[in-house]
């Protein structure tokens, strides 16, 4: 890949994926030249660590990706790309490192503020999918040292077609049943945390890809978290997209992401 261009988008998975989940959209990216990188975060994909043996906290599993922050060059700039879930990973990179991001690109994922507490996406979130009776499912661990239980989620393979993967191929949604793992909200963890800062967080340039048939987020809750965040540069969306639109809609996810790139790098 010599003549790749000078550039690099950092790819950020939602919930119980991996950097797996990004081989179509990563293919179709370094097939025009761009270079990209995806990450595994603590206890997913390919990453030894378990929940909650290992990974009990949000900063333990937003860990890999901070690391990788830490080793940009001064004076380099990357584009941050998270997924569902992932939109909250990319909050706290961009709140410690603004000054290493280009742009970040919320694809149908949650978006926080910076008058809110980051655990209260995560909370109306899950109301909105208890008001539709959507259930994933949900168990209470004891972590040793902690007050409050770890909330832990699991997607069956009923789940991830009903709601995740409907627009996708029975071959990748085969794929997701099989790579699944046990992850966290980290909701009580991050309760704690303070505000997301305006001059770090809410410095970044985002930008929001919308997936208008999102049976998870809905398009409706999507523009919401557009509306209530109020700093987004641009808005897309992706027709036909289910919640995963790396799999239902790679070649249209491909184009928006490399319009951004081309957008903030000169080439």
């Amino acid at each position: 890949m010599s003549d790749q261009k000078p550039m690099r988008i950092i790819l950020v998975h939602g919930s119980s994926h991996g950097a797996w989940c990004w081989y179509k959209v990563m293919a179709g990216l370094l097939s025009k030249g761009y270079s990209v990188k995806a990450i595994d975060l603590a206890a997913s994909g390919a990453d030894s660590r378990k929940i909650p043996e290992d990974v009990s906290t949000f900063d333990d599993y937003n860990s890999p990706l901070m690391e990788f922050m830490s080793t940009i060059p001064d004076g380099e700039k990357i584009i941050l790309v998270g997924h569902s879930f992932g939109g909250l990973n990319l909050a706290f990179a961009m709140d410690a490192f603004p000054e290493k991001i280009a742009a970040a690109v919320f694809l149908t994922a949650f978006l926080p503020d910076t008058t809110h507490q980051v655990s209260y996406f995560i909370d109306l979130q899950f109301q909105q999918l208890l008001d539709r009776k959507i259930e994933p499912e949900i168990n209470l661990v004891v972590v040793p040292g902690k007050s409050e239980p770890l909330i832990t989620i699991c997607f069956d393979s009923k789940f991830l077609a009903t709601y995740l993967y409907q627009n996708s191929s029975f071959e990748d949604l085969t794929l997701a049943s099989v790579m699944m793992r046990t992850t966290s909200t980290f909701s009580e963890d991050l309760k704690k945390n303070s505000l997301l800062a305006k001059g770090g967080f809410g410095s970044v340039d985002k930008m929001y890809i919308i997936c208008n048939e999102d049976a998870l987020i809905s398009k409706e809750h999507q523009r919401w978290m557009i509306q209530n965040n109020g700093t987004v540069k641009e808005i897309m969306e992706i027709e036909g997209a289910d919640h995963m639109p790396m799999f239902s809609k790679p070649n249209e996810l491909c184009q928006c992401l490399a319009s951004i790139v081309d957008k903030y790098y000169s080439i």
